[in-house]
């Protein structure tokens, strides 16, 4: 995670809102860097175009302002980069490298750019690149862990800048331009000392302020947390603090020192919230957030968090709702502390705490959605005020602003391995109200990889059922994204699961969805064969709606074999099917696609016959379109059977129809013909 930024007045920055003025120091850091953009690379000196972007390393230890320096040149050279910047974390609070599939993902939403569901490292990587090539952008890359991190996302034109952060060097980059930072330089480690104090305290002490900036080694986040405590007590003066640095134990780093002098000096409540804060998710924190890990009121939460801004402990995000940030180089002091100091029964306790509220809230933002289920809203009523927002609008800002966070408490839950039923209950609501506000598929991206930790802990636990679900869900995204094979080989994985779970509709699903699969594929017969094996349960537990259906898919598949005979037969079971159940609109379409097909059968005059009756079946369901579709096929089969005056009449009607169905000024459909000819039914797969 990020550093402990220097560009602080008290309430630290965003990331995006930094200003000139506000950053303290770095003056011959940033010259240099500067100049290293201008540099000719090696690939000039020797003749040749960079073949990528350049980059430029600023590399130093946790609390070296090391994110606050590389956002400051960021700032400064932003407006030479016509496409903008964008910035990614390539660690995890607790130093795990994110995977480069994330980031790239991350890159490209913030591009604007589609991410498939499912893609490969690899794939993304590739996708980035392109996207990327005919691009002028800056990539701010926080926190790399290594080399490989870096190289797997650098543009292929070396009209981008890379400015990568990171602990040490980038072995194996060609021509990286490293900059390596140490303490800050004494003018400006008071100034960031004088902004907390304000100017008495260090103009009546110049040598006590010297002393205490040199005992912190003048590292901008070990000098933040000095000038909180100071600011906290008016009273002190400075040569106080340095008396209790002196007396601290020399044991650690001076952040650590500074850190165990400002963390002893909070109430005992205060102190075990800043604690427990090193569970938070990603590392990002709200009220609510604070307050299940606590179990405290959330205003008490809010009030806690807002001290800890005001002592340099915690970073306000620049976001429509509260939000704050556990600087990273705090983060493993957080940790050990909790280690330590609470018992893992507690952890574990405020972990569950904390699930269970994101579930509930999950819920709430889900429910508000609903207006027209009267169960959503006695649900809704029934929760406490604290967990309902009062507009849909509301929790979609909500479920946007914390989507980070609520993925990363995902990941955790299922990685945490003892809180399964919570995970399960997690993701799913998370599925639910992503759906709700997002629809499926913008979201598809993110249910991807919630579905594969679904698919984990099903698989961990043994759970046939919940394994079926996840690999039923993953294969459709799949499907939608044109990888065929791999759904083909996820539905039958999910076909054995729900065989072993006796989950008959697991089965039904996977049976039907593998016949989709083979036709996509262009295998029309083993299509044709496991529809029928579908529809033969579905008959079995007299599900006629679904029988209805099948029989159109079976009759769509021997349509595409060329087997009009087979069609035909089912394409009639299909008709009986929806007019038993009294489905008036499905019955309308069908009448089509047999009208269609006797039609390739060669037998116009009965696909004449069926037209006139499928029209109107369609005028009873008020189906415009499919009403002019099927004038444009009795026109054309009027025209082979020699009675064009007929048929202009059939066309008139036809556009008369859609004329008076599209509001003025409306385009009008691409083609009328597409819509004779695109009436076939088509199944959807059902939501898990």
């Amino acid at each position: 995670m990020t550093d402990q930024a220097v560009d602080t007045d008290g309430v630290k920055l965003s990331e995006d809102t930094s200003a000139e003025g506000q950053f303290l120091g770095r003056a011959r850091e940033l010259k240099e860097l500067r100049a290293d953009i201008e540099r000719a690379g090696l690939d000039t000196i020797a003749g040749r175009k960079a073949p990528r972007a350049r980059v430029l390393l600023i590399a130093g230890k946790p609390g070296s302002g090391r994110t606050a320096l590389a956002r400051e040149l960021v700032r400064q050279v932003a407006d030479r980069y016509d496409h903008g910047v964008l910035r990614a974390r390539l660690s995890e609070p607790d130093g795990t490298p994110v995977p480069t599939e994330r980031t790239a993902r991350e890159l490209l939403t913030a591009l604007e750019l589609p991410t498939p569901a499912g893609a490969s490292e690899d794939d993304l990587s590739d996708i980035l690149r392109a996207a990327l090539a005919d691009r002028r952008a800056l990539l701010l890359l926080d926190d790399a862990a290594d080399a490989e991190q870096v190289d797997a996302l650098l543009p292929d034109t070396p009209d981008c800048l890379v400015v990568a952060v990171s602990g040490g060097p980038l072995t194996g980059i060609a021509d990286v331009r490293p900059c390596t930072l140490g303490g800050l330089d004494i003018k400006s480690a008071l100034e960031l000392l004088t902004r907390y104090t304000g100017a008495v305290r260090i103009t009546v002490d110049p040598l006590a302020a010297e002393g205490l900036v040199e005992v912190c080694r003048a590292q901008p986040a070990a000098l933040t947390l000095a000038g909180g405590w100071l600011a906290a007590r008016p009273q002190a003066a400075v040569a106080d603090l340095a008396k209790h640095l002196h007396a601290e134990s020399d044991e650690g780093t001076p952040l650590s020192r500074v850190f165990r002098l400002v963390y002893g000096s909070l109430p005992n409540p205060a102190a075990r919230i800043l604690r427990l804060l090193s569970l938070a998710p990603a590392g990002l924190v709200d009220p609510q957030t604070a307050s299940a890990l606590a179990g405290c009121s959330v205003n008490g939460a809010r009030a806690a968090l807002d001290d800890f801004v005001t002592a340099g402990l915690l970073r306000a995000l620049d976001s429509p709702l509260p939000q704050y940030e556990v600087p990273g180089c705090l983060q493993p002091l957080l940790r050990a502390l909790a280690e330590t100091q609470d018992r893992p029964a507690e952890l574990q306790l405020a972990r569950a705490r904390m699930l269970e509220r994101t579930v509930r809230l999950l819920q709430s933002c889900r429910a508000i959605t609903e207006t027209d289920s009267p169960q959503a809203r006695e649900k809704l009523l029934g929760m406490p005020s604290a967990l309902r927002f009062p507009t849909p609008r509301a929790a979609a800002d909500w479920l946007r602003v914390r989507r980070p966070a609520l993925l990363a408490s995902a990941r955790l839950a299922v990685a945490d391995g003892e809180l399964d039923t919570l995970a399960r209950r997690l993701m799913s609501q998370l599925v639910r109200a992503m759906v709700a506000h997002f629809g499926t598929q913008a979201a598809a991206p993110e249910l991807y990889g919630i579905h594969r930790l679904v698919l984990d802990v099903a698989e961990r636990r043994d759970l046939p059922r919940e394994k079926a679900a996840a690999l039923l869900n993953l294969a459709d995204l799949d499907a939608q994204t044109g990888r065929t094979t791999e759904a083909l080989a996820r539905y039958r994985a999910a076909l054995d699961a729900g065989r072993e779970a006796n989950d008959p509709y697991a089965t039904g699903r996977a049976m039907e969805s593998v016949g989709g699969a083979h036709q996509e594929l262009g295998d029309y017969d083993r299509a044709a064969d496991w529809f029928g094996r579908a529809l033969a349960q579905r008959l079995a537990r007299d599900e006629r709606a679904e029988a209805a259906r099948l029989y159109g898919r079976i009759a769509a598949a021997h349509t595409y074999a060329g087997r009009y005979g087979e069609a035909l037969r089912n394409w009639r079971a299909a008709v009986a099917g929806y007019r038993k159940n009294g489905d008036v609109p499905a019955q309308a379409r069908t009448l089509s696609e047999l009208a269609r097909v006797q039609e390739y059968a060669g037998r116009p005059e009965e696909s004449l016959l069926t037209c006139h009756e499928a029209v109107e079946w369609a005028r009873r369901a008020e189906d415009v379109r499919l009403q002019a579709a099927l004038q444009l096929r009795l026109a054309d089969t009027l025209d082979r059977l020699g009675d064009p005056a007929s048929a202009a009449l059939h066309r008139g009607t036809a556009e008369r129809m859609l004329g008076e169905e599209l509001p003025e000024g409306d385009p009008a459909p691409e083609s009328l013909e597409h819509d004779a000819n695109a009436c076939e039914i088509r199944s959807t797969s059902a939501e898990d």
